[in-house]
């Protein structure tokens, strides 16, 4: 058997699934139940095994105020389980049913100007309202009351993509939500004005009834009162989760989850405070064409939900066979992308590959997002690939439950996200994410896998920890990482770094605040440039972005600005701490100058790399059950080497010798002992 685990404060919990899982979201709702019989033998076909149901249900199980009918739900449920098909349940909460917002239009979510958001789309709600949470529940009740100890039941979906798009509600029950959440932080309205620097523009508070959340205003906003809005509506999400999860837990042994959004555009919940309540962590992701390198922000997604499962196996809960339908141009994938993109999760701890959806919908908002199924049928090369990849993963039953080997850290923090993307900062042209990605970008052009951790987690066993842009930091945080370094860690600190605290309090003193002993350095002045700007490094290397005016306070200089605002200033220095290492980067290097300086870190440091991995190959290892898998994915369009040796499980074919992998191609081998 085969487990997801997860450790985390909840301890570990799992669920029990042979192998690596093909699953899919199914919407029976949208077809005429002749179509049921096929869609679950074209399932058995494909090699589907789970299957998610019942997401958007609300108004098909419950048409009209009091009115019940699960008719539909019990025949699918038993159709599925004739078949062998296990069920993802969903809780049916994600989207109200027209009947209600019309009755109690006062659950509908205002936005930041004040004006009201309604139905015809979908997540029409506002997660703080009450009548809300009072009819949410009773439909959860009864459906975990139904289908609680049902024999085709593996898991529970609670809602769906929480706060993807009502994260933040401005309404007169968040306002009120919102002082109660300040009144439990901080105690007292004092406490409140002391975190918020409220003695700035007169805005000090004489009492919480006279806070709201941060509508839109004339001007600059109180970064302390948006900073904290972001967590209140992360938290206010999350009490929602675990009100459903307790009433299905009062029903049902089943494990509960609900599916995170670790992407490119959604930064509206933090995730870690989120993840011990799952009982298995799984993610949403889609390719996104709009990025310059989605392919390795789609690595990134993938090695992060594994930080947020504490290293262990985890699902992809929703993928894509081919385009979406909400990006401005959506692209099909290439032959053969399919297969590539989805090893690549596997390879970094992926245990489910699950794809939204199975049959391709003919009518509503998503009619042309792709689907296992598509409008075309099953003589389609969607459909071949799609049966081909459910072979494979078939194939590779025994890499399941396995982890993924990493000697190197990468920081990741949404505090961090929410107050560097803030109003008011140096520049609006420094994005959080982007320069996470930037660093993500460089350490895999360097060859190395790498485990994306909480600021302030356990660093030890990692020889190197890269820390991207970490502008809000708590001081246990910034002494975990220097405490690190002392011990003979080392660790390479970008720009924009330990600026501020959690109640977005500059750090005073000069920059880089929390980590400048650590580094060596001191920074009087930031110097932000404009994009197009190019800066010219001394050793030849480019940068962009920003500079800074660098201080070396027992560092030394590695290379310094040749150009710019910052002329004859170190940008990238090093500084032996204790028995360790302390690197830092003072700009946005271009992306070869960042990889060789990544490189570099990971050389001095000890990291083993392999030649042949880089930007375009994935050469990632999982071990468990005393084996090692070796995954090599070749995402370029030239051949590359291949020095494995081992069996290789999707051809049977033994590797005894260096070899080719060719363009396009993946190997999953059975290495030898190492």
């Amino acid at each position: 058997m085969t487990t997801h685990t997860r450790t985390g404060a909840g301890g570990t919990l799992g669920l029990a699934l042979d192998g690596i899982v093909l699953g899919c979201d199914y919407n029976p709702e949208q077809w005429d139940p002749t179509v049921w019989q096929e869609d679950v033998a074209l399932m058995r076909e494909a090699g589907v095994r789970l299957v998610a149901i019942n997401i958007f249900g609300w108004s098909h199980v419950n048409p009209a105020d009091g009115r019940w009918d699960f008719a539909a739900l019990d025949q699918v449920m038993d159709l599925l389980h004739a078949h062998g098909i296990r069920v993802n349940l969903g809780t049916g909460t994600a989207s109200t049913p027209a009947w209600l917002t019309r009755q109690h239009p006062e659950i509908l979510p205002v936005a930041a100007d004040g004006t009201t958001r309604y139905p015809g789309g979908r997540q029409a709600w506002c997660p703080s309202s009450p009548i809300l949470r009072d009819r949410a529940l009773d439909l959860v009740a009864r459906v975990a009351e139904r289908y609680g100890d049902h024999p085709a039941l593996a898991l529970w979906h609670v809602s769906n993509e929480l706060g993807c798009h009502n994260a933040h509600c401005y309404c007169d029950a968040s306002a009120d939500a919102f002082r109660g959440w300040l009144r439990e932080r901080y105690g007292t309205v004092d406490a409140l004005n002391a975190a918020w620097g409220t003695a700035f523009w007169s805005q000090r508070y004489g009492a919480f009834d006279e806070i709201l959340p941060p509508r839109l205003t004339l001007s600059s906003r109180n970064p302390g009162q948006m900073l904290d809005f972001h967590r209140f509506s992360s938290d206010a999400l999350l009490d929602h989760y675990r009100a459903e999860a307790e009433v299905i837990r009062a029903r049902s042994d089943a494990p509960v989850t609900t599916n995170f959004m670790v992407t490119a555009h959604i930064r509206n919940l933090d995730y870690w405070t989120w993840a011990s309540d799952m009982d298995v962590v799984a993610n949403d992701h889609y390719l996104d064409h709009r990025l310059a390198d989605p392919v390795t922000e789609m690595a990134f997604a993938a090695d992060l939900t594994r930080g947020l499962a504490g290293g262990a196996p985890w699902m992809l809960m929703e993928t894509a066979v081919g385009a979406v339908n909400w990006q401005p141009l959506n692209r099909a994938r290439a032959a053969g992308e399919l297969r590539r993109h989805a090893l690549t999760h596997v390879a970094r701890g992926a245990d489910s590959v699950c794809f939204f959806q199975w049959r391709a919908s003919a009518q509503g908002a998503e009619k042309f997002h792709s689907a296992l199924l598509p409008h075309a049928g099953t003589d389609s090369r969607a459909w071949r690939e799609s049966v081909e990849l459910g072979r494979e993963l078939g194939v590779l039953a025994e890499v399941a439950g396995t982890r993924v080997e990493a000697h190197v850290a990468i920081l990741f923090d949404w505090i961090s996200w929410w107050t560097l993307d803030g109003e008011g900062n140096p520049s609006t042209h420094v994005r959080y994410l982007e320069q996470v990605h930037h660093a993500y970008r460089a350490l895999r052009a360097a060859g190395v896998t790498v485990d994306v951790v909480p600021a302030g987690a356990a660093l030890d066993g990692y020889r190197l920890v890269v820390v991207p842009a970490l502008h809000a930091v708590q001081d246990a945080a910034a002494d975990t990482l220097d405490a690190y370094v002392r011990d003979g860690g080392s660790a390479l600190v970008t720009f924009a770094s330990g600026i501020v605290d959690h109640d977005d309090r500059v750090r005073l003193g000069g920059y880089p605040g929390a980590f400048r002993d650590m580094l060596g350095i001191r920074v009087d002045e930031m110097c932000p440039v404009a994009p197009d700007e190019e800066l010219a490094l001394d050793d030849g290397s480019r940068a962009s972005l920003w500079s800074e005016r660098v201080e070396l306070r027992g560092a030394e200089a590695v290379a310094s600005f040749a150009s710019g605002p910052a002329l004859g200033h170190p940008a990238v220095t090093r500084h032996r701490r204790g028995d360790g290492l302390a690197w830092y980067a003072a700009t946005a290097l271009a992306a070869d100058a960042y990889a060789a300086l990544v490189a570099r870190a990971a050389d001095d440091a000890g990291v083993s790399r392999d030649p042949h991995a880089g930007p375009h190959v994935e050469l990632v290892r999982r071990t468990g059950h005393g084996r090692t898998y070796v995954f090599a994915i070749n995402n370029s369009d030239r051949p590359v080497p291949l020095d494995v040796r081992g069996t290789d499980l999707l051809t049977g074919e033994v590797l005894r010798a260096a070899t080719t992998l060719d363009a396009g191609e993946a190997r999953i081998v059975r290495e030898e002992t190492r």
